[in-house]
């Protein structure tokens, strides 16, 4: 940083976006694993967003790479990771369905919600509506 050449405000640019990119995936990301409903949906926001968020924070380092090495080495990091990070949550998922966690959704294809389906079949057989104080 602080070469003021036009090739080096562009390289300082561009590692600046990168980093705030990368940043921004892992705010992104930590609200999602704050605020999704069950554990397949948190464990989809944080595999997807660490991994972007550490590429692009790994490219923006590639840029100031010193020399081969440095860069070499950089890149042998990127790739363990992409290969390591999705395959790690496919297998903490797999770990979850042979335990029996359920996921909220019974059917992906519509969408039903277990959880509203028996909901709905309790209050059906107990006198749900408006006599029974419920608001509409």
């Amino acid at each position: 940083m602080g070469e003021l050449s036009p090739l080096g405000l562009l390289r300082d640019g561009l590692a600046w976006v990168l980093v705030l990119g990368g940043s921004g995936f892992m705010l992104v990301g930590g609200l999602g694993v704050l605020r999704m409903p069950d554990f397949y949906t948190r464990q989809h926001a944080a595999g997807i967003t660490d991994t972007s968020a550490a590429a692009l924070i790994l490219f923006a380092l590639l840029l100031f790479a010193p020399d081969f090495l440095v860069a070499a080495k950089l890149v042998l990091i990127l790739m363990f990771l992409l290969l390591t990070s999705p395959t790690a949550s496919h297998a903490l998922a797999q770990a979850a369905v042979a335990s029996g966690v359920v996921p909220l959704a019974d059917d992906w294809r519509t969408g039903e919600n277990r959880e509203a389906g028996r909901e709905s079949a309790k209050d059906a057989g107990a006198g749900s509506g408006p006599a029974s104080g419920e608001r509409q």
